[in-house]
């Protein structure tokens, strides 16, 4: 049986924490000027996954 591979794309987007899994928000990265101030700092910092998308990015993230 070959191995189990993650998937890249959640690889790259999800980390694994105590209670859960962290996300960064998104746009953030360019087009920054036209966003308001109140709308950027709202997206600083990272999220959590909420609990009924937990166990689809486990299954993402362990290869199975």
């Amino acid at each position: 049986m070959s191995k189990l591979k993650t998937k890249s794309g959640a690889k790259k987007r999800f980390r694994a924490r105590a209670n859960g899994y962290k996300y960064r928000n998104a746009e953030r990265s360019h087009i920054l000027t036209k966003k308001t101030q109140k709308r950027k700092r709202q997206h600083r910092g990272q999220d959590s996954i909420s609990a009924a998308d937990v166990r689809s990015i486990r299954r993402m993230l362990t290869g199975s």
